[in-house]
């Protein structure tokens, strides 16, 4: 079976039961280059203090519904593509995990004959090799003072492994909530939003009820991402759905690339909309910093 029709999800030889996307899958959810079209700031921020803080996924292996491994991490366009842009826009960002280990990338889905995605991983690449533990940045907590502009959480399905799940996550994004910080998230990313809901001030409702949002539609994951074998069975749980029962409402049904702002959320569509994404972060955080000159 060729290539351009297997199905057949390709199993993970460093983990029992464990599974990589099926060559059709990535025919139809990869490319060698991004749509990628230049990171042009005429103005960037040049003040040193202001920086993002990027919440990346430590862990590979997603257990789906029937017991096995997705072999998944942070999707590789949907990080570095929107750090490129912050980065160009003239901000630092210093890269997180909750256990300090290294980022997982979807490796399967670097785009390497894409100049701009490879030079950020080059420039970037110890932090995501040995990135920060997130437990210590937050330390006994963060203020007003705290230089963050911007958390930043990329997609990829390994970030549903811990970080929805994380208090220290809740805290951060709480934190970011109340001072005017921007939270920017795309495709899986959003599910992130759930850790606000854990272990919030008593009586205190959902920081983010009410909000609208794009994110990868729950339809594909249950439906042509398991049909295609792009994922290794059904997923045990879904991340639209979960962000409903908080009052979150996703705007997309499909995937086009589209990205929304409401309030100081920016979130994007997919992988598709990592360049979209990353110029609407840039330019949102550049104009922010303009009212402090």
């Amino acid at each position: 079976m060729s290539a351009t029709t297997d199905r057949t999800p390709v199993r993970d030889q460093a983990e029992s039961d464990a599974w990589f996307p099926s060559p059709y899958s990535l025919t139809q959810y990869t490319s060698s280059k991004t749509d990628f079209d230049g990171a042009d700031y005429p103005n960037p921020y040049k003040g040193g203090k202001w920086k993002v803080l990027l919440i990346g996924s430590q862990e590979r292996y997603l257990e789906m519904a029937g017991g096995e491994f997705f072999s998944t991490g942070n999707h590789p366009v949907e990080m570095l593509l929107p750090m490129y842009h912050l980065d160009a826009a003239g901000f630092d960002i210093d890269i997180a995990t909750l256990s300090g280990d290294p980022v997982k990338f979807e490796m399967w889905a670097f785009p390497q004959e894409d100049k701009a995605v490879k030079e950020i991983y080059e420039k970037y690449k110890t932090k995501i090799r040995k990135p920060l533990n997130l437990h210590d940045v937050w330390g006994k907590g963060f203020t007003q003072q705290t230089p963050y502009l911007a958390v930043f959480v990329p997609g990829g399905h390994g970030v549903l492994n811990g970080v929805p799940f994380s208090a220290t996550v809740g805290k951060v994004l709480r934190w970011a909530h109340d001072n005017q910080r921007f939270l920017i998230t795309l495709c899986h990313g959003p599910v992130c939003m759930l850790a606000a809901d854990i272990d919030k001030p008593e009586g205190s409702k959902f920081i983010y009820d009410g909000y609208k949002i794009d994110v990868f539609p729950d339809s594909l994951d249950q439906g042509a991402n398991v049909d295609i074998g792009y994922i290794p069975g059904k997923m045990a749980w879904y991340v639209g759905e979960r962000l409903r029962k908080l009052g979150v409402t996703p705007l997309n049904r499909s995937i086009s690339g589209e990205t929304h702002r409401d309030r100081l959320v920016l979130t994007g569509d997919s992988p598709l909309a990592s360049n979209n994404l990353g110029k609407l972060a840039a330019e949102t955080l550049l104009k922010e910093v303009s009212r402090y000159s």
